[in-house]
């Protein structure tokens, strides 16, 4: 049970973090500021819980663990169950806070929720957020088997994970807001009304696909670290 409530723990504060520089922040901080926000946010809680869990504190990269040979498929369910509980508590926490101010409202404002189309942000089209969630999400997974793989220095994978998120962000926020996290995009889409649960699907496909795909290549030996 400890793992689950590390995974929960971990997922809250991502989203609350991450997502709340967006919903609180993000006039005064700017697309870079809120892609430090969830990087760091990561860094912090894979030294926090890393030791408990793991931190996969995401369903992708859960599954893509499982793909990988790294953990079985009955753990990696409870992980998830742990993972979208703690980013929708999360999700219901910043909508309080946000709340709080006279001005918001969820309908005008959202809550950092990932999207496409008209209306969101760079307005990409739909097979371009698809495009950058799948290959952004297996690229971060690869990212994350290599760095907490058996030849690489343990101290440094959190920094490397999570600076990994933060390029991601860096790149990814007018396209989708970035998921390459189920769990990140379940949580406030619970929240933010119909069309953000129309295009919830695109958060819960495309990343799974990725994270797998990079499991799958670990797995196969095509990526292991030289004698």
């Amino acid at each position: 049970m400890n793992k689950q409530i590390a995974e929960f723990i971990g997922t809250f504060t991502l989203v609350l973090f991450g997502c709340g520089s967006a919903v609180l922040a993000g006039a005064d901080i700017g697309l870079t500021g809120i892609s430090f926000a969830f990087g760091l946010a990561l860094i912090g809680m894979a030294y926090g819980i890393g030791p408990v869990s793991g931190c996969h504190i995401n369903p992708a990269v859960s599954l893509g663990m499982v793909a990988a040979g790294r953990m079985s498929m009955p753990e990696a369910v409870k992980y998830i169950i742990a993972q979208v509980a703690g980013a929708i508590v999360a999700a219901l926490v910043l909508m309080i806070i946000a709340s709080g101010k006279a001005d918001y409202s969820v309908a005008e404002n959202g809550l950092g929720q990932n999207g496409w189309g008209a209306g969101y942000l760079g307005e990409y089209s739909m097979f371009a957020a698809l495009v950058f969630e799948i290959v952004a999400t297996f690229l971060f997974m690869v990212v994350i088997l290599g760095a907490t793989g058996s030849n690489a220095p343990a101290a440094m994978a959190g920094l490397a994970i999570g600076l990994a998120l933060v390029v991601i962000h860096l790149v990814g926020i007018n396209v989708t807001g970035v998921s390459v996290n189920p769990a990140r995009s379940i949580g406030p889409t619970l929240f933010a009304g119909t069309t953000a649960i129309a295009q919830l699907w695109l958060f819960i496909v495309a990343p799974v696909i990725g994270a797998v795909a990079a499991g799958l290549l670990f797995k196969s030996g095509a990526l292991d670290a030289p004698e």
